[in-house]
């Protein structure tokens, strides 16, 4: 195993904090799973994106359960097309940087951390009428692109749908189908390639029941803090992470 047994209480406190983020505001599993694990040297990056990857399916999937969904399609197609092709650009590069050039990923994770928590904190108030499919085109890309690098889909997409006149669950349920399709299809491409390590499903299979329950307790019991509150704090705790990496 890549990962040392003291580490596991580290990554079972990384994914509950993880977990409960992207139940609370639809958002940032991965980019708080892999940022967090890549400050603390938990282990590679690479490898904290598959772990990501696995445990996203995992809160995906009991989500949707728990939640009634009702897809809208029109805004659906555009955002899954278009961040299927990123995810595709994101593990090129992914593949590109993991060799001699792994300082030069670990920087572009914290700043594209600290400049996705940023976006986030200044995002305007919500626009009066939806936005064009070409604007989802883009933000769709964008996102598949952060999915393919580190597993981490959603902050592009996160900044235009909050912007859109929607309803937060339909806007979190959006956020979660794209998550899912990326991520089958990032696992597509790892698994046969044998990117996906041992060590990886090993830690994921570990974090299974964590991410289950953390997903059913938040549903059962939410917080009552507002979606701007929970975005502040997700927000937040992105900026320390992405600080953190650029100091380490």
């Amino acid at each position: 195993m890549d990962v040392d047994w003291s580490t596991y209480g580290w990554l079972i406190a990384v994914v509950v904090v993880a977990s409960a983020c992207q139940n609370l505001t639809g958002f940032a599993f991965g980019l708080i799973f892999v940022g967090m694990a890549g400050a603390l040297h938990l282990m590679p990056i690479a490898d904290a994106a598959n772990v990501a990857g696995l445990l996203s399916l995992v809160n995906g999937v009991v989500y949707l359960r728990s939640h009634p969904f009702q897809p809208r399609w029109d805004m659906l197609k555009p955002i899954l097309a278009s961040s299927l092709i990123g995810v595709v650009g994101g593990l090129a590069l992914l593949h590109w940087l993991s060799g001699d050039l792994v300082n030069v990923l670990r920087m572009l994770l914290g700043v594209t951390i600290i400049a996705c928590a940023i976006v986030l904190l200044l995002q305007k108030s919500q626009r009066a009428t939806l936005s064009g499919p070409g604007s989802m085109w883009v933000a769709g890309g964008l996102s598949g692109l952060l999915g393919g690098l580190f597993s981490t889909s959603g902050p592009p997409m996160v900044y235009h749908l909050y912007r859109q006149p929607l309803p937060a669950a339909l806007v979190r349920q959006c956020l979660l189908v794209m998550f899912l399709a990326n991520t089958v299809l990032r696992l597509g491409i790892v698994i046969p390639s044998g990117g996906l390590r041992w060590s990886s499903l090993f830690t994921a299979a570990v974090a299974v029941p964590v991410v289950a329950g953390v997903t059913w307790l938040l549903a059962k019991y939410p917080p009552p803090l507002s979606t701007r509150v929970l975005q502040w704090m997700v927000c937040s705790l992105l900026l320390v992470a992405g600080v953190s990496m650029l100091l380490a």
